[in-house]
């Protein structure tokens, strides 16, 4: 695609093109580009595109543009994203970009009153934003009618199979119309993925922008061996001293525990500086710690993997894989939050011997090595082991595994003779019969009657 190519080259119409004049925008991405005329076509399609390349675009720009002007309530276009800050972040992509079109949005999560959602869908929409739990529980209490859904849009499709939403998307297939324009976008093509392509999709045109695991050449990546939880602490407290060079650090942890622990450390050593996000907490504090983080009255933030492709932040300086992340393309999406925008960024890993291996993986998959940076002699190496790190110890008499001299076996007496009866099933009724020389049912006895008067 040519680099040179302008939102002009496009057909777009002159609302759009003055939304993107008030956004500054002028040339399109790549994905961008290369969807618009595939999804404007009305065929089923399927995007491969890394993170922070313009995918909310890259499918509205079409669907906008052909989105005419209705009264009608019922929504026409429905889009599916995997966490509450994605909707709430394609609702605003959208609302920009339709500043000068009458279209209305509304964005459905879970965590919040779902009767305000009842109500704010019962006052008509055209596009609804929602989470897969959440618009299911608004179908099936029939205050939102899907029949006139005309593009199914499912963004970050990846992420939501590796949250389970599998079940609810096959829920919602079943009471969307069957003549539909399917679109997803995804940052990975998984086995899952393409299962659920060839289960609901007709004929799909594939647009693949980057081979998924190319690593992102304008990011710079260094790792540090260190052999704790502890020792991490001390390492990245050393680094992101320099306020002025670390200025907007994303710290990655594997689990929402570990992300619990990692803030009330960094709290105590960086007062007022550090905020953090996963699923347990409350929506409010979700959004008021992306907003803290966002406008730099907080400059570190502390998230787990199912925020890594859920979050767009621009002017990361530097991303800190806090664990090792067990699959290669996690690895990546967490990079990719830095370097957005062809800006350059930096992305630092913490490793222990045990997380080696999930190293050499991701090397792997991206073909190039990752640069070990000498420990810090400055830095403390802590003892101090958290429970996930230390080693399980087995009492020696009670052990965890049953030998086969412990195993359960059968009782050890006979049973009694009125216990040891036998089922007999349709034969009993015959013996009974013929013993009593009396039927055992009704129509028998019409039976044997008709045999008497004979």
């Amino acid at each position: 695609m040519d680099a040179q190519i302008t939102f002009q080259d496009l057909n777009l119409n002159t609302p759009l093109y003055n939304a993107l004049d008030d956004l500054g925008f002028n040339n399109p991405t790549p994905i961008q580009a290369e969807a618009f005329n595939v999804v404007a076509s009305g065929k089923d399609v399927v995007g491969i595109a890394q993170t922070g390349t313009g995918k909310t675009f890259a499918y509205m720009l079409p669907i906008l543009r052909h989105l005419k002007y209705s009264t009608q309530d019922n929504p026409r276009v429905l889009i599916l994203v995997p966490t509450r800050e994605l909707v709430v972040q394609v609702v605003d992509e959208i609302e920009k970009l339709a500043s000068y079109i009458n279209v209305r949005v509304l964005g459905v999560y879970g965590g919040t009153n779902i009767n305000t959602q009842k109500r704010a869908v019962a006052e008509g929409q055209d596009i609804i934003v929602a989470t897969p739990g959440r618009l299911f529980d608004l179908a099936v209490s029939r205050t939102l009618q899907l029949k006139s859904i005309q593009k199914l849009v499912i963004d970050e499709v990846d992420v939501m199979l590796d949250l389970g939403f599998r079940h609810q998307l096959l829920n919602i297939f079943d009471i969307l119309p069957e003549r539909r324009q399917n679109i997803m976008f995804s940052a990975t093509m998984t086995e899952d993925v393409d299962e659920l392509i060839s289960d609901f999709f007709v004929k799909p045109e594939r647009i693949t922008i980057a081979v998924s695991g190319t690593p992102l050449h304008n990011i710079t990546q260094q790792r540090y061996e260190v052999p704790n939880f502890y020792t991490k602490i001390n390492v990245l407290e050393h680094l992101i001293h320099d306020e002025e060079h670390f200025n907007k650090v994303l710290v990655f942890v594997a689990f929402k525990k570990l992300a619990d622990r990692l803030f009330e450390e960094l709290d105590e050593r960086f007062p007022s500086q550090v905020c953090v996000i996963h699923s347990n907490k409350t929506q409010n504090y979700r959004l008021r710690s992306i907003e803290q983080f966002r406008s730099g009255e907080h400059r570190i933030l502390i998230a787990t993997d199912v925020m890594a492709r859920g979050l767009d932040i621009e002017n990361i300086s530097h991303v800190f894989n806090f664990d090792t992340p067990k699959y290669p393309e996690n690895y990546m999406h967490r990079i990719g939050r830095t370097g957005r925008a062809e800006q350059k960024g930096q992305a630092i890993s913490f490793s222990t011997d045990k997380e080696l291996e999930a190293i050499h993986d991701i090397e792997r998959y991206m073909d190039m090595p990752i640069e070990v940076k000498e420990f810090p002699e400055i830095v403390e190496i802590s003892k101090q082991l958290i429970e996930e790190e230390r080693p399980q110890i087995r009492e020696r008499n009670n052990p965890t595994k049953r030998r086969e001299e412990d195993e359960p076996g059968a009782a050890f007496h006979e049973k009694k003779d009125k216990n040891k009866k036998e089922n007999l099933g349709g034969s009993y009724r015959q013996k009974i019969k013929t013993k009593y020389k009396k039927p055992k049912t009704r129509g028998d006895k019409n039976a044997n009657r008709r045999k008497k008067r004979r």
